[in-house]
């Protein structure tokens, strides 16, 4: 995985935060989706780790889960202390959490652990904090996601403006050790035009590059040859997402 500059990807959810919800309509198929992967039951205490403003942690604590909130970005807990989401909120990295061994029922993590340095060690953390019998559930961005902008963006800059993601294969082997319980979605979220749709990603703290280049500001006309140039259904922009979900059940 490429290096994450990790205050990045903090600022980047910072400056989001205020209008997350406006533009998560991803986060919360991924969230459905994954929800869809784990028994009937009920976890009294659960981790949400990289909550953002809280919406899955005021999920599982309306179930009557008792939550913490963890998230690297301080803006993002502070959102969702402020709509009383969870029971406690710890500012931290989910590959190096300050927080006991064997804690929680469910550690779950919607679409956070793509922003790890490793793959491996956020799913180790993940693990390290469920108790026997509890569970991690976790999803992700795979590889060949965004294949709209990868294609758009080209017409008027040859370097890559969306964020390379590990492989299914990839995925699967950093987590052999585990008894991992695996599925792709793919979903295909459509928009007005290209700029609504590059909102979208801006709107979520979605836009930090891996590779480390710094935003640009594009002009008139590079918009309108970005709209040309996007792939279209029905007329509409779309972006297509590949989303790995996974569960582990701790012995």
């Amino acid at each position: 995985m490429a290096h994450v500059n990790k205050a990045a990807v903090a600022a980047a959810f910072g400056r989001a935060a205020g209008g997350y919800h406006r533009h998560d309509e991803l986060q919360r198929l991924s969230a459905a989706a994954l929800l869809d992967c784990l028994p009937e039951r009920t976890f009294g205490r659960v981790l949400d780790a990289g909550c953002g403003p809280g919406s899955m942690s005021r999920y599982w604590r309306e179930k009557g889960s008792r939550v913490t909130g963890l998230d690297l970005c301080a803006p993002m807990l502070a959102r969702a202390a402020e709509q009383q989401a969870a029971d406690e909120y710890v500012q931290g990295d989910i590959e190096a959490m300050p927080l006991g061994d064997r804690q929680f029922d469910l550690a779950w993590s919607n679409l956070a652990v793509q922003w790890c340095q490793s793959l491996s060690a956020a799913v180790s953390e993940l693990y390290r904090v469920v108790r026997p019998g509890g569970a991690v559930a976790f999803s992700t961005v795979a590889a060949d996601s965004l294949p709209e902008l990868h294609q758009a963006w080209r017409v008027i800059d040859p370097h890559p403006r969306a964020n390379r993601f590990l492989s299914v294969e990839a995925i699967t082997r950093a987590l052999a050790n585990y008894p991992l319980r695996q599925q792709l979605h793919t979903f295909c979220v459509e928009y007005d035009d290209a700029m609504s749709a590059m909102r979208s990603l801006k709107g979520v703290g979605a836009t930090h590059l891996h590779a480390g280049r710094p935003a640009r500001t594009l002009t008139r006309g590079q918009l309108q040859q970005l709209q040309l140039a996007w792939p279209k259904r029905q007329g509409r922009c779309t972006l297509t997402w590949h989303i790995f979900t996974g569960v582990i059940f701790r012995d």
